[in-house]
């Protein structure tokens, strides 16, 4: 019989860079990250947002955090950030993909297209972008983790969504592909498929409609908080999470798997 192998749990030392740090799921995942040891580069659109997150990173007494304002439709940004951030901590080996928005979109409407090529542009496009402009420092240290934020639109869909619905589809899609491409060389691709989640997104359905749907969806009969996602995250960027590969992993309080 084989000894007991004792797996890493700690990321501590490591770098990881996330998009949309600046606020929500981002945001609690910057956090966590850096309270776990890593080096953490906080990424998003706007520079002031930026410098609140690492500003109250660094309140909490944890200084192992930079920023950059980081637009994720533009692949010329994208690359220069990830390239700084790897420079200023000294390697990238995390990247976490969770920059996104949510437009209503009526297929019947000439503003349909208006909707559907930024969706697909920061919500699927810049997925694959900062992958490859993170793969040589990730292919230099012999170890990566990426985990790309979806949806549980990723997994269905409602009315009047399906620009975000093939975005977030997609990022399945291409974490399934990448995960063949680049477990051989011990770099694992996974996805995390929110549910209700209180976030900016969600801040303008009035917390009585909330109530109602959670009560109807979803077995734990509430909303998910951002911290609940970000250790998920936080779980399948471990060194321990060597075998983890490929998978995408609803957190949603049960929401997709109740029939009624």
């Amino acid at each position: 019989m084989e000894p007991y192998q004792d797996l890493s749990r700690s990321i501590e030392g490591r770098t990881a860079l996330i998009t949309g740090a600046a606020s929500g799921m981002g945001r609690a995942t910057a956090h966590l990250f850096a309270r776990q040891g890593a080096n953490v580069a906080v990424t998003d659109l706007k520079q002031d947002a930026v410098d609140a997150v690492v500003k109250e990173i660094r309140d909490a007494g944890f200084t192992n955090v930079a920023g950059w304002a980081m637009d994720v439709s533009d692949p010329v940004t994208i690359k220069r950030v990830v390239n700084e951030a790897a420079d200023h901590f000294g390697g990238l080996e995390i990247l976490v993909n969770n920059a996104g928005f949510a437009i209503p979109a009526d297929v019947g409407e000439e503003s349909y297209e208006d909707s559907w090529e930024p969706t697909l542009n920061v919500m699927l496009s810049s997925h694959q972008r900062a992958i490859r402009a993170a793969l040589p420092y990730m292919r230099e240290a012999g170890w990566g983790r990426i985990v790309n934020v979806a949806s549980t639109e990723g997994l269905g869909a409602t009315p009047g969504n399906s620009p975000y619905a093939a975005a977030k589809h997609g990022v399945i899609g291409l974490t399934r592909g990448l995960a063949v491409d680049l477990g051989r060389e011990g770099i694992t691709v996974n996805c995390i498929c929110p549910g209700p989640i209180r976030t900016g997104i969600t801040d303008r359905i009035p917390d009585e409609h909330k109530e109602i749907f959670s009560k109807r969806r979803v077995p734990l009969r509430r909303y998910g908080i951002p911290e609940e996602v970000a250790n998920i995250t936080l779980s399948c960027v471990l060194p321990a999470a060597s075998y983890l590969n490929g998978v995408h992993i609803p957190v949603d309080g049960g929401l997709t798997i109740k029939n009624a």
